[in-house]
């Protein structure tokens, strides 16, 4: 069994594994709905779970590379910035990842300072 990190700066999230390849998992903060995908290439991001367009839950879109595509209406989101790729415009919020002992890892100031 891996350990959790000591580092007192990062909120355990969930473990790599239970995040689907080319999917997402979904976790409930104080912030909201979070959206944890995995990439084509297993990187791990993190988004506020709502399209910027309509409020659609991302984390039920298809993932292909480094985008998302939000199920209701077929906006591509750009999961390393957020960004609405053109010709759509607007953005979802973005959380930092850590990694360590296959673990995904929220860093603590970043989602207390969104609350």
């Amino acid at each position: 069994m891996s350990k959790g990190s000591s580092n007192p700066d990062l909120i355990e999230i969930v473990s790599v594994a239970d995040v689907p390849y080319l999917g997402a998992r979904v976790v409930k903060t104080q912030v909201g709905s979070i959206a944890i995908f995995k990439a084509g290439d297993e990187e791990i991001f993190a988004v506020l779970d709502e399209c910027p367009h309509k409020k659609g839950p991302l984390s039920q879109g298809i993932v292909h590379g480094k985008v998302v595509t939000c199920p209701l209406h077929a906006w591509n989101i750009n999961l390393e910035n957020g960004m609405a790729c053109a010709p759509d415009q607007g953005c979802v919020k973005t959380f930092t990842t850590h990694i360590e002992n296959n673990k995904v890892y929220f860093l603590r100031a970043e989602i207390m300072s969104y609350a």
